[in-house]
């Protein structure tokens, strides 16, 4: 008899942790930079290596950084929907093409469109994990002061955009 108590008081611990997961939204992650300046960086650009893309490179300018690869799905179903958001010039996007493949990152971007000011290229992973990247995609938005006002994990859609971003985007226009 007892052999069985265990395990079934040990169901009985965890189902309270899994209801409280349930609740919880993926895309919701917390990221240690929201309200804190970004992390500084320098990669080589995607497009033309021999230029660099940094921090330097948006200071004093409101952007949205997109983490992307090609491997991954959900960077294909938002590609759509950047390249339609950088045609309005809302602000300017920038990338850091992630742990991919660099020949396939620049044949994706000539194929589907560029959305991007520039990416650069993190083929190692290294700048992604000092963002606190736990995946792809994921997109900050920055402010001009160079702060972390955002952080979304997933793809980005217009529902999404409008709700979350916009909001923020109005909120520091106004500030200025």
């Amino acid at each position: 008899m007892s052999r069985y108590i265990l395990p079934v008081v040990g169901v009985l611990v965890l189902i309270p942790f899994l209801m409280i997961g349930l609740t919880k939204d993926p895309s919701r992650l917390p990221s240690p930079y929201i309200g804190k300046a970004a992390p500084n960086f320098d990669l080589p650009s995607l497009t033309n290596p021999q230029e660099r893309l940094g921090s330097a490179s948006y200071a004093g300018q409101m952007i949205l950084l997109n983490i992307w690869a090609t491997w991954c799905v959900g960077c294909r179903q938002e590609h759509d929907f950047l390249n339609s958001l950088s045609e309005q010039n809302i602000v300017p996007i920038y990338g850091i093409n992630w742990r991919d493949n660099h020949s396939d990152a620049v044949q994706w971007l000539q194929q589907l469109g560029d959305p991007y000011v520039d990416s650069g290229y993190d083929g190692d992973g290294r700048i992604g994990i000092e963002w606190g990247a736990y995946g792809a995609p994921e997109t900050f938005l920055i402010s001009a002061d160079g702060i972390v006002l955002y952080k979304h994990l997933g793809p980005l859609n217009a529902a999404i955009w409008k709700n979350l971003f916009m909001p923020l985007i109005s909120a520091e226009a106004a500030a200025k």
